[in-house]
């Protein structure tokens, strides 16, 4: 949970209003490129919820992919007693049938009887009738009732909840899980090492740092080389310093290339890396692009070759990851720290494989 006080602050304060029985007439939204530690904050948030006395439940947007489907995994059966599955409508399933409760009324009754918070996870793969239902009811019963909904996902998941029809997401207090900063990623690393008792030299810390780049994911990466590395020594002998970060460096650049190698392959497979390549070129000289600089590379890297369009190439570079909108800021940066470079090295090969293998 390194460089994450904010985000904790955020839910503690949450929890707490939540427990005194007190609306918090607010949603959340938890979302950022793969790797920067957003299921470690959920669970850390559903363990907090719990030490604060309140219910939580946590699902997954595969597990809902219907109305009777949310009903079922929410179980709210019971402050649903009309609800019937079978045939169910769109507009059914916005309340508007005569003598069916509202969703929103269902959450609300639900929560007064017991303060409550509901994470929806991978919400950008929502069914969008689901996800209307869904987003349309939780801020009236958040308004009501001590109930919290937050929804947590991918990078492109701001642009995913407008295309439902409902206004949940642009009234919710976004929390952007990116890179953390140098301090940060030295306490991720040094926190853990102390813990085990395990000291590590400045100038092996600082060489870590660097090669991390505040990403949490490479922060496991040298965790894991690191521990290799001492876990064989007796205890007296354990500690890091720069010939251990220098040995295990091979190991880290190894598991960094496959976890880049993967991307590739992915991005070809659904034909994306032409335009990965020429989002990559136009960040290759700056940290970030505009709006319609993004657009007009993705645009050059689609063509007319009969693949996807430019707004699905540039939909899925966001889901993928690979470009964001940090912060909501409407600038677009890489996702991944290092991954631009080895794109284009992966794209410039004949035979699309990376020079670096």
């Amino acid at each position: 949970m390194a460089g994450r006080e904010v985000e904790q602050s955020q839910f503690r304060e949450l929890f707490g209003t939540l427990r005194r029985g007190i609306p918090v007439c607010s949603e959340v939204l938890v979302y950022g490129p793969s790797g920067n530690g957003k299921s470690t904050l959920l669970r850390w948030a559903g363990k907090q919820a719990r030490r604060e006395g309140l219910d939580f439940c946590r699902v997954d947007s595969n597990e809902i992919r219907t109305p009777a489907e949310l009903v079922s995994r929410l179980r709210l059966g019971t402050w649903l007693p009309d609800f019937a599955p079978d045939g169910l409508s769109a507009d059914e399933a916005d309340g508007q049938r005569p003598g069916l409760p509202p969703l929103a009324e269902a959450l609300e009754a639900r929560a007064k009887h017991s303060p409550w918070v509901v994470v929806v996870d991978e919400a950008q793969f929502l069914d969008r009738t689901v996800g209307r239902w869904l987003l349309n009811a939780a801020p009236v019963a958040g308004r009501e009732a001590p109930f919290l909904s937050v929804l947590a996902g991918a990078a492109n998941l701001r642009a995913r909840l407008s295309e439902m029809g409902a206004s949940f997401w642009s009234r919710a207090e976004p929390l952007p899980i990116g890179r953390l900063d140098s301090t940060a990623t030295a306490e991720a690393i040094r926190r853990p090492l102390a813990d085990e008792g395990i000291g590590i030299d400045e100038e092996a810390l600082v060489r870590i740092v660097r090669e991390s780049h505040g990403y949490p994911y490479f922060v496991q990466c040298w965790g894991r080389v690191i521990w290799d590395r001492l876990r064989g020594l007796p205890e007296s002998e354990r500690r890091v310093t720069l010939s251990v970060v220098e040995s295990a460096t091979a190991d880290f650049e190894e598991a960094k290339r496959c976890y880049f190698e993967e991307t590739a392959t992915g991005l070809e497979t659904d034909g994306l890396l032409p335009a990965a390549r020429e989002v990559a070129a136009a960040l290759r000289e700056r940290t970030r692009l505009g709006h319609f600089e993004f657009r007009n590379a993705v645009a050059r890297g689609v063509g007319d070759a009969g693949g996807p369009s430019s707004k699905e190439a540039a939909d899925a570079l966001e889901r993928e990851g690979f470009v964001w909108q940090a912060e909501g800021k409407p600038t677009w940066e890489p996702g991944i720290p290092g991954l631009m470079d080895y794109i284009l090295n992966y794209a410039s090969e004949p035979d699309g494989g990376a020079t670096t293998r």
